[in-house]
């Protein structure tokens, strides 16, 4: 194809008319050979670029009618419906996991939606609120080490003196069309309850309690107080928990109370210590009564046995004496001063046909032990008595 076919538009698309080439002439580099024509686009795009755009605008012209004939009706229902589809897909939206959403129909509550995607009609007919109703939200009252707010922190107490208590509360919101709709700002209000509730049980406790033993009463009594009010207004919250950050006395008289904690401390101390005491004392007390019971039943038991045998012993020593009562006495008799005469020293001397004195050694009248005395001999069994001749009377 030549380069001057005017007749094929080729790669540069195609050339200028008569009367634009002969207003703008392309002007030449040097005396060379005159390149390809390039069309002048105003712009200086690419062939291609202005190409595109001059075939969209005739397309337009097209389709909005050229001069004096008008909007065609198919254009502008096209563009109506676009619109509407575009304002009714603004409908659409996605309520998270933790959210509860609440819809509006002209400002008016409708309705609540629970997690997924949903839909509502688009503005300005309904209006839609996301609320996290799982959410653990807290808020503090008194202010931060960094930043305290004496106005909210120092309260009196029911004995006349002033604490300066920081706290905290934790809430959950458990109906997210009252959250809304209750109370303009419900953290604020949150504050303030929580700020009022405090101050009230504060002021009907002492201080002593507050600042050792009694927090965790305090903290009981103001959740409940915070909750009746919160529910008295609707406001949709659910108190979990308060919790004492602080609570000293005023900063000129810190060190006294210090003082008088410390010697509270002691107490508490010294009545532990005493009541350890008393009940190790107690448990000894305890034992040894235990044990002296357990001796005496022993003791009895032991007793009642000997007496038992005692009994049966004498018992058969009447039997034996009823069938032989000579040879029972006299075997009485030799049994009885052998106990006898088993504790004492003897001494026997036979003066006849002496001449001397006679000497003893000085042992012989030492008192005798238990340990000296012989062996006790076992106690008689039952057995026939033999006949013996009768002892004489004396």
């Amino acid at each position: 194809m030549p380069w001057n076919d005017n007749a094929n538009p080729g790669p540069w698309g195609s050339p200028p008319p008569e009367d634009e080439r002969r207003d703008k002439p392309e002007r030449r580099q040097g005396g060379g050979p005159r390149g390809p024509q390039r069309p002048n686009n105003g712009g200086g795009g690419p062939p291609e670029f202005d190409a595109a755009l001059d075939r969209l605008r005739r397309r337009f012209r097209g389709m909005f009618g050229g001069p004096g004939q008008g909007v065609r009706p198919g254009v502008v229902a096209a563009i109506l419906g676009a619109v509407f589809a575009l304002w009714a897909l603004s409908g659409l939206y996605i309520v998270q996991p933790n959210e509860e959403a609440v819809v509006t129909t002209f400002g008016a509550y409708s309705r609540s939606e629970t997690p997924g995607l949903r839909y509502h009609l688009p503005a300005p007919i309904e209006a839609v609120e996301k609320v996290a109703v799982t959410n653990l939200n807290q808020t503090n009252v008194g202010g931060s080490p960094d930043n305290e707010q004496p106005a909210e922190s120092l309260m009196l107490t029911a004995d006349e003196n002033i604490v300066n208590l920081t706290f905290s509360v934790n809430w959950r919101i458990n109906d997210a069309a009252r959250y809304v709709f209750s109370t303009r700002s419900p953290e604020e209000a949150v504050k303030a309850v929580a700020e009022s509730a405090m101050r009230e049980v504060v002021g009907t406790s002492a201080l002593d309690p507050i600042l050792t033993t009694g927090r965790g009463d305090v903290e009981t009594r103001t959740v409940a107080l915070m909750q009746r009010t919160l529910d008295k207004w609707g406001a949709g919250i659910t108190v979990v928990g308060v919790q004492i950050r602080s609570a000293n006395p005023p900063a000129d008289v810190a060190a006294a109370f210090r003082d008088v904690t410390n010697a509270g401390q002691d107490r508490q101390s010294a009545i532990n210590e005493a009541n350890t005491y008393r009940n190790r004392v107690i448990n000894e007390a305890k034992g040894t009564a235990a044990q002296i019971v357990q001796s005496a039943q022993g003791y009895r038991e032991q007793s009642v046995r000997d007496a038992l045998g005692e009994a049966a012993r004498f018992n058969q020593i009447l039997g034996e004496y009823r069938r032989a009562p000579g040879a029972t006495r006299e075997r009485l008799y030799l049994e009885t001063m052998e106990r006898v005469l088993a504790k004492s020293n003897k001494v026997i001397v036979s003066g006849k046909g002496t001449t001397a004195p006679i000497i003893l050694p000085p042992d012989v009248f030492r008192p005798r032990t238990p340990s000296d005395a012989p062996p006790s001999p076992p106690p008689p069994q039952a057995q026939e008595p033999q006949p013996q001749p009768a002892r004489p009377q004396q």
